[in-house]
């Protein structure tokens, strides 16, 4: 099993679940969370006023998925998420050793499936 968690603009959030979706996953956990890499902020305008925005909004995707499809998965998410512009975001993939189902006590492949 792999937990894949992905950093992207919030913009592409839709077409990167339809496209995960697509690919075989049949859940994951999304939250919003600021941070920077190397674009390290931006600077903006707000009635006249110049400031500088240091943390970014972003969208954080954690999937966990079989080891068959998690290739599928992330080439999905790098497809989707890609704008060809700065601040496109990350992918990580992770070993996930173990993985439970709370209500039913279902744990590994079992758990993660539909």
């Amino acid at each position: 099993m792999k937990m894949i968690v992905a950093v992207i603009k919030p913009s592409r959030l839709d077409a990167v679940l339809e496209a995960v979706t697509e690919a075989g996953a049949s859940g994951l956990t999304v939250t919003e969370v600021r941070g920077y890499g190397r674009q390290r902020g931006k600077t903006e305008v707000y009635r006249g006023a110049e400031y500088e925005v240091k943390l970014l909004p972003k969208v954080k995707l954690e999937i966990a998925v079989p080891d068959d499809i998690a290739e599928a998965v992330v080439e999905a998410v790098a497809r989707t998420a890609n704008t060809g512009k700065i601040g496109d975001g990350k992918i990580f993939v992770l070993d996930l050793e173990k993985a439970m189902r709370i209500r039913t006590g279902d744990t590994d492949a079992a758990a993660i499936a539909g």
